[in-house]
C-alpha cells in the first residue's frame, strides 16, 4: 500500500505525465497547491508526500503517523525538517541531475543574448533601420565574440561542469573557483579572488549554506571588472540584493541576470524588480524548467518511490 499525495502539482506544467508515480502509488491525490495549514489535514491517510516547495515542518510531520516517505520533487532540501524526518523514522528522497542540460542551454541563452545583442538588432530592424540604412547593414550596439573571453564558476558541480563543457566549445577559458577564504588551492582551481578579478562572467552553481549566504556582496562586487557580468541559477540569498543593485546602478559591474531571488516568489515591491535598469534581466526561477527536464524529474521520482518499496537507498538523503 503506497497512499501518495502531491502537495503542489502546479510546479509542473499540465502536461507533464505522472504515470511514473502512478505506477508505484495504490493511490495518487494531487492538489494544485497547499497552504501550511493544509498539509496535515490533506495527508491523514499518506504513507508519501510529493513536496516541491511546500514546507514541511517538524509539526507536520509528527502528526502524520502513516507517513513513511517524502519525495522531494527537485534538489534542494530546506523546505523539509530533515532532522525531525530522521528522528521519526521517514525516508527522504531528492533528485539530482535533470536539469543538467537545461540549465546550462539557460545560462549560455543569456551569455548569447547580451554579448550578441540579439533582441537590439531585431528590434532595430523592426523599427525600419535596415531599411533606412545607407550601408548593408546596421551595426547598432556593438557585438563580442566568446572565444578567449574568460568564464569563472563558483561551484562545481554538474551543472556547472556541464556549463564549462560548453564554454570550451566556445573557446572561452574556464576558472573553477575555490572557497573563499581556503588557505590551499586544489588542483585545477584557482583562488576566489582571483576568479572575481579575471572573469569576463560569472556564473553561480553553489548550495545556499550559512557560509554562501550573501557570498556576492560589495566587497566581492568591487573585486570584479566593471565590463563583468553575472549570471545566478542557484539560489537567490547567495547574492546581496542592495549590494548588487548598487553596483549595477553606478556601472562597477556591466550586466546580471537572476532566475532567482531570495523570497519566490518576490513581492511586487521587491527592489531589484522594481529598479527600473536596462543592465538587470531576472526571470522566474524557468531555468530548470524545459519540458524534458520536468518530465524526467518526474520520471525519477517514480523511481525513487519503487526503489523504497523494494528496500533501496537510490537519492535517499535521510534513512
Amino acid at each position: 500500500m503506497m497512499n501518495t499525495v502531491f502537495l503542489d502539482r502546479d510546479t509542473f506544467n499540465q502536461n507533464v505525465d505522472l504515470s511514473a508515480i502512478e505506477l508505484q502509488s495504490s493511490s495518487l491525490r494531487c492538489y494544485s497547491m497547499t497552504q501550511q495549514d493544509q498539509v496535515v489535514e490533506r495527508c491523514r491517510d499518506a504513507h508519501c508526500i510529493i513536496s516541491n516547495k511546500v514546507l514541511l515542518s517538524a509539526a507536520n510531520l509528527k502528526q502524520l503517523p502513516n507517513l513513511k516517505l517524502v519525495c522531494i520533487a527537485a534538489t534542494g532540501t530546506n523546505n523539509i525538517d530533515l532532522p525531525a524526518a530522521k528522528a521519526l523514522g521517514i525516508a527522504v528522497v531528492n533528485v539530482a541531475g535533470y536539469a543538467k542540460h537545461t540549465v546550462p542551454q539557460y545560462v549560455f541563452a543569456q551569455i548569447l543574448a547580451y554579448y550578441s545583442k540579439t533582441e537590439q538588432h531585431n528590434r532595430n530592424t523592426q523599427q525600419g533601420l535596415w531599411s533606412q540604412s545607407e550601408i548593408f547593414c546596421v551595426l547598432g550596439e556593438p557585438m563580442y565574440q566568446l572565444a578567449n573571453k574568460i568564464l569563472g564558476l563558483i561551484g562545481y558541480g554538474a551543472l556547472a561542469q556541464e556549463v564549462e563543457k560548453i564554454a570550451l566549445a566556445f573557446d572561452m577559458q574556464v576558472l573553477i573557483a575555490e572557497h573563499q577564504g581556503a588557505t590551499t588551492i586544489r588542483h585545477g582551481r584557482v583562488s576566489f579572488e582571483q576568479l572575481l578579478s579575471d572573469s569576463d562572467i560569472i556564473s553561480l552553481h553553489c548550495p545556499q549554506t550559512p557560509e554562501t549566504t550573501g557570498l556576492i556582496n560589495q566587497a566581492v562586487l568591487q573585486k570584479m571588472k566593471p565590463s563583468a557580468m553575472l549570471i545566478n541559477t542557484a539560489r537567490g540569498a547567495l547574492i546581496d540584493n542592495q549590494a548588487l543593485l548598487t553596483a549595477l546602478q553606478t556601472k562597477q559591474i556591466a550586466y546580471a541576470v537572476l532566475d532567482v531571488l531570495e523570497q519566490e516568489p518576490p513581492p511586487k515591491d521587491h527592489i531589484l524588480l522594481n529598479a527600473g535598469l536596462d543592465n538587470l534581466t531576472i526571470t522566474a526561477h524557468i531555468a530548470w524548467a524545459c519540458q524534458e527536464a520536468q518530465q524526467e524529474l518526474i520520471n525519477i521520482i517514480g523511481q525513487n518511490i519503487q526503489s523504497f518499496k523494494q528496500g533501496g537507498g537510490l537519492n535517499r538523503l535521510v534513512s
